[in-house]
């Protein structure tokens, strides 16, 4: 390992130290683009890129948020590979390898125009500034938050409310459980450096996912009768379960699929617009097997699990509830961004 992987990797809190106890920096450019632009961003239709991978769990809670609000016109995308070196997440599924807005070959072209010494780790979901080229904000807890409050300007017509100011405090600390719990709990069991470390990660996770699913077994989604910023955070952690966190991370102790209240949540998401048509197993499959080559030295990406049961009939329907509230689904996904076929669950 070199020195500059080293330091990215510690940055980004993805590698395996002996001996310790999982912990992510959580320390990000919190920057935000506001409606009133009080940190010197106001929100601009065309003005901002948003770099996402669709691997990424925190990245593509920002590609649903985007799609269910209808954003797509007054926030462009840019996706990186599946896969990074030990300098920066690449724009290798373009021609060329290089970003056809931004003009640039790495995601860390962007945080080194604004921070020419950036010391921490290159992460995606980043938002690009166009007319500079320089990074916004890496804030992934914020950045879907703003997309709900700041950029309602830009909603479509129908847009759900994924943050209903009534429901904030309640969609906040279930959040707060999930990604302390879930979100981060399958990474502080993946690169636990002890037995005790795993152990202890291993334990709080199913605790919380009995949690979940005990909750979820009267109600159809997470807070109130329809989709909220805590039901995209959890389907996120999801959706990667099988294919990733139960052998990779070895979150072992049932697969997602022979938990039946939160397997039947999760295809209910998956089918609803906006979830399962962002989610890309194959790319999901070969960044976590293929760039943490120190839990998985041999780099070998496994063929399964079969992705088909996604599709299977949930009846989650029947605990009522209304996905979109007084909204609607929104539109198929925009060509360019529709994920490849084969990379989901057809």
């Amino acid at each position: 390992m070199t020195t500059e992987h080293s330091r990215s990797e510690a940055a980004q809190g993805q590698y395996v130290e002996p001996g310790k106890e999982y912990s992510r920096d959580m320390r990000y450019i919190a920057d935000r683009i506001t409606i009133d632009g009080r940190d010197g961003w106001p929100v601009e239709a065309g003005r901002y890129r948003l770099v996402a991978a669709r691997a990424c769990p925190w990245a593509n809670r920002t590609l649903i948020v985007r799609r269910l609000l209808g954003l797509e016109d007054a926030l462009s995308l840019g996706l990186c590979g599946p896969t990074h070196d030990e300098r920066s997440w690449t724009f290798d599924l373009d021609p060329g390898g290089v970003d056809p807005v931004l003009k640039i070959p790495r995601l860390q072209d962007a945080y080194f125009a604004r921070y020419p010494d950036y010391p921490r780790g290159i992460t995606v979901p980043a938002i690009v500034d166009v007319p500079s080229g320089g990074v916004v904000t890496n804030d992934f807890n914020q950045i879907t938050l703003d997309f709900s409050t700041e950029w309602t300007a830009h909603h479509r017509e129908g847009a759900p409310e994924l943050y209903p100011e009534r429901a904030r405090d309640e969609i906040d600390d279930v959040a707060h459980r999930v990604f302390t719990e879930v979100n981060n709990g399958v990474y502080r069991a993946g690169f636990a450096g002890s037995q005790d470390a795993y152990d202890a990660a291993y334990d709080r996770l199913f605790t919380a996912l009995d949690w979940l699913a005990d909750r979820l077994s009267r109600q159809r989604y997470l807070v109130g009768d329809t989709i909220t910023e805590a039901d995209v955070r959890l389907f996120t952690t999801l959706a990667r379960f099988d294919p990733v966190y139960h052998g990779h991370f070895k979150c072992n102790r049932t697969k997602l699929s022979e938990m039946p209240v939160l397997w039947a949540y999760a295809r209910d998401l998956f089918q609803t617009p906006g979830f399962g048509d962002t989610i890309d197993f194959v790319q999901i499959k070969q960044h976590y097997y293929i760039v943490h080559a120190d839990i998985n030295p041999t780099r070998i990406v496994p063929k399964g699990p079969a992705l088909a049961n996604w599709l299977t009939a949930h009846h989650r329907e029947e605990l009522g509830g209304r996905p979109f509230g007084d909204g609607t689904p929104p539109p198929p996904p925009v060509a360019a961004e529709v994920v490849p076929a084969g990379h989901g669950a057809h």
